[in-house]
């Protein structure tokens, strides 16, 4: 259709508003030939649209849709709502009304049946009727909601969790981790101030008052949209603050809610959230609450228990165990080392008699060939000492010869040697003095007193402590002291020059130091 004329000095024909649908399209046939240059009023036109919306749907439908956003405002509540294709997209949107005159009956049926409120990103089945306004557009009227529908959605997607983990062989991956023989240190992820972590605590500070474990909290949220991220960062914060303080992974790794809605566990059937604790490199106890109903984290879980309550008293029982056996293997193994102790004993007194026959035989042999060995050494002791004595006599006077050929030798030398000290000596002297002398003219060349004399100043600090020789010493409002030959004043700076230039100072005149 071309666009119409709207400069045409000729007056267009403007239809009135249609009583009803089948008027409306005889008057359009009687103008069919000239519709073209016809201009319509936009709320006639969308009156047309509203009447047409009305006749063809004016009965009621189930339709399902996925709650992209819910508001409430006077008892009223306006819905988003939305159909998804299977990668996510958005294929078709409207607005919906559900009016006050009968929220409150729908959705108290809604609660009670789910045991959880409507909320965004639920897929529901909503009874409608379709309305078009001229003035606020398309949306459909929420008659009534089948929570069957929703609670049928909400299992089908736990199971599909669920198929998915184990195909990813994630759902039995933390129960294959061995249970923590000794359990020293737990990682605790609960809501803040929770009903639930209030009896757990309790329980647990009297286990780590005894010094046999020690519990370290962190908290997160367990209700909303929101939960399921804040859990998953709260247990890798966790983590890696434990691994960062004590370079180790800790013993255990708890969640624990307790308490609160059975809507609210609908939060916690969360993929991420499961792969997660399923991944988690230590065994994780969940403890959410609920002896009937369960949640995705009770299927990852290494071990799951209904309360809180129960987990802190699994540990307790895990450690009352422990202790039971190590008891029992120690009373074990001092009843085995006693008798092995026992046997022992046995032995090495049946050893000692056989030894004591042995050594007496073996002693008297060994009393003879002593006899006989002592001889012989006295014999061969006594030519020993007779040669060593000839040998002496001959060393000794070989080291008396030798001994007096080195000391004439030494004494030669060391006649020699002092005589070259002495005057290496003289001379260093000599030179000392001379420097020392040249020294002396070149200090007093230099001495205070001197230089101030021919006209010199020396710049000190406010008390006299520091003498100032660079302008980075000097800052302006600084008070310093000029010192002169003859006494010394008290300046201000006023200026310093970046580039070394003279500084201008006001001075202002003291009276006249007798010490410089």
């Amino acid at each position: 259709m071309r666009k119409p004329n709207l400069s045409n000095t000729k007056p267009a024909k403007v239809l009135a508003p249609a009583k009803d649908l089948a008027t409306l399209e005889a008057e359009l046939a009687e103008q069919e030939d000239h519709l073209e240059d016809t201009v319509l009023r936009l709320s006639d036109y969308l009156s047309a649209v509203e009447m047409v919306i009305k006749q063809t749907f004016d009965h009621r439908v189930w339709v399902k849709a996925e709650i992209r956003n819910l508001s409430s405002k006077g008892g009223h509540y306006y819905f988003e709502l939305a159909e998804k294709d299977e990668e996510g997209k958005v294929v078709a949107s409207c607005r919906g009304n559900l009016w006050r005159f009968k929220a409150a009956r729908v959705l108290a049926k809604f609660e009670r049946a789910t045991g959880m409120p409507l909320e965004r990103d639920l897929t529901v089945l909503l009874k409608v009727s379709a309305g078009f306004h001229a003035q606020y557009g398309f949306s459909i009227t929420i008659e009534d909601i089948d929570p069957s529908y929703t609670l049928g959605d909400l299992a089908r997607q736990y199971a599909e969790m669920v198929d998915r983990l184990t195909g990813e062989g994630l759902l039995q991956l933390n129960q294959q981790l061995p249970a923590p023989f000794d359990i020293e240190h737990v990682l605790v992820i609960a809501p803040e101030k929770a009903a639930g972590l209030g009896d757990f605590q309790a329980d647990a500070d009297r286990l780590a008052s005894t010094g046999a474990c020690q519990f370290h909290y962190h908290h997160a949220t367990f209700q909303g949209n929101h939960a399921p991220s804040e859990i998953r960062q709260a247990i890798v914060s966790a983590q890696q603050q434990f691994q960062d303080t004590y370079q180790h992974l800790p013993d255990l790794l708890v969640i624990i809610r307790g308490g609160g809605a059975v809507g609210d566990l609908a939060y916690l059937n969360d993929y991420e959230l499961a792969a997660l604790v399923a991944e988690q490199p230590v065994p994780v106890w969940v403890g959410i609450g609920h002896e009937r109903d369960k949640v995705i984290l009770d299927e990852v879980a290494h071990s799951s228990f209904d309360t809180p309550s129960k987990v802190i008293a699994a540990i307790s029982s895990h450690l009352a165990q422990l202790v039971t056996q190590t008891l029992h293997y120690q009373a074990q193994i001092k009843q085995a080392a006693q008798r092995q102790l026992n046997i022992a004993e046995q032995q090495t007194a049946r050893q000692l008699s056989q030894m004591q026959s042995r050594t007496i035989g073996q002693l008297t042999a060994l009393q003879k060939d002593s006899d006989y060995a002592w001889h012989s050494i006295q014999q061969s002791a006594q030519r020993q000492v007779k040669q060593a004595a000839r040998l002496t006599t001959e060393l000794h006077t070989q080291t008396q010869t030798l001994a007096h050929q080195q000391l004439a030798s030494a004494h030669n030398y060391s006649s020699i040697y002092q005589k070259t000290i002495m005057q290496s000596a003289q001379q260093q002297l000599i030179q000392a003095q001379r420097d020392s002398a040249h020294l002396r003219d070149i200090v007093l060349l230099h001495r205070p007193s001197r230089v101030l004399k021919q006209g010199y100043t020396m710049l000190t600090d406010d008390k006299d402590k520091q003498i100032l020789t660079s302008s980075t010493q000097l800052y302006p409002e600084q008070t310093i002291h000029i010192v002169l030959k003859d006494g010394k004043a008290k300046a201000q700076i006023i200026d310093v020059s970046s580039e070394r230039k003279a500084t201008e100072i006001s001075e202002t005149p003291t009276e006249p130091h007798n010490n410089i």
